[in-house]
C-alpha cells in the first residue's frame, strides 16, 4: 500500500511537470503568434538615445515568417535608401550611398544594427523562441496593473543562440509581453524590452512603443513606435532577394 502510494505521488508529480511545461511552451507559442501571423507590413520610427546625442530612423518593414524580412529606412535623408535583408539566417545591407550590397559575417553579428541596441543577431534570431528554447513556467506576476505568466525560456544544448535565458511576462488574457530580459551564460541581465501604449491595429490589441534599454549602459535605449501594421499581407519568397533591396521604396 505505501508503495503504491508512493509510485502514485511519483505519477502525479511527473504528471503536474509535463502539463506545466506543455502549457509554457503553449503561452509563448500564443503571445509569438500574436505579434508575427503568416505575414505583415509595418511602419515604424527608431529613436536611438545616449547620454549625449540621439538621432531618429522612419522605416517600412516587410516580413514573410519565419524566414524572410526586409527592412527600408525612410529618414533621414542620409540613410534614406538603405535596405538589411533578413533570409533565414544570413543577413544582407544595401548601402546606396557606396552602390553596394555587403553581407553580414558571422564574426559580426552581435554588432549593433544601424548604431540601435538591437544587433544583426536580434534580426536573425527573432523567431526562434520556440524551435530554439525549452519553456517553464516560473509562477505568476503583477506587471504594471497586468496579471502575468513568468516564464523563463532556456536554450536546447544545439541551439545556436547568444543568450544564457530569457524571461518573459505574458499577460494572461491577451497574451501581449510587456516585459522580455535577456541574460548572458553566467546569468547576469545583459538588456530588456519594455512594451507599452496599447492599440488595435489591424483588428489586434497590441503594445506600439518598446524600449530596448542595456543594462550595463545608463543613459542608452533605443526605442521603437509603431505607426501601422497590417497583418497576413499577400507577399512572395522572391520579394525578399538581394536583386529587390536596390528597387524596393
Amino acid at each position: 500500500m505505501i508503495k503504491t502510494v508512493f509510485y502514485l505521488l511519483i505519477f502525479m508529480c511527473i504528471l503536474s511537470f509535463k502539463i506545466t511545461a506543455q502549457d509554457a511552451t503553449e503561452i509563448v507559442k500564443k503571445a509569438d503568434q500574436l505579434m508575427r501571423a503568416s505575414s505583415s507590413y509595418s511602419e515604424i520610427t527608431m529613436e536611438i538615445i545616449k547620454p549625449d546625442w540621439s538621432r531618429k530612423m522612419g522605416m517600412k518593414v516587410w516580413a514573410l515568417e519565419p524566414d524572410y524580412s526586409l527592412i527600408y529606412i525612410t529618414e533621414p535623408a542620409r540613410d534614406k535608401g538603405t535596405v538589411t535583408l533578413k533570409r533565414k539566417n544570413e543577413v544582407w545591407n544595401w548601402l546606396p550611398s557606396a552602390q553596394k550590397v555587403i553581407k553580414i559575417p558571422p564574426s559580426m553579428m552581435l554588432q549593433s544594427w544601424m548604431g540601435s541596441d538591437f544587433t544583426n543577431d536580434d534580426l536573425v534570431r527573432e523567431s526562434s523562441v520556440l524551435k530554439d528554447y525549452t519553456h517553464k513556467l516560473l509562477g505568476e506576476e503583477k506587471l504594471n496593473g497586468m496579471d502575468c505568466y513568468k516564464i523563463q525560456l532556456t536554450p536546447k544544448p544545439d541551439a545556436g543562440v547568444v543568450w544564457g535565458k530569457i524571461i518573459t511576462w505574458i499577460e494572461k488574457e491577451t497574451y501581449l509581453q510587456p516585459r522580455i530580459e535577456y541574460y548572458d551564460e553566467d546569468g547576469f541581465l545583459v538588456k530588456k524590452f519594455i512594451g507599452t501604449n496599447l492599440q488595435k491595429m489591424d483588428g489586434r490589441n497590441i503594445f506600439t512603443h518598446w524600449e530596448m534599454i542595456p543594462e550595463d549602459k545608463p543613459g542608452n535605449k533605443t526605442v521603437m513606435d509603431y505607426y501601422k501594421i497590417q497583418f497576413n499581407i499577400k507577399t512572395e519568397e522572391s520579394f525578399y532577394s538581394e536583386q529587390n533591396m536596390k528597387r524596393v521604396r
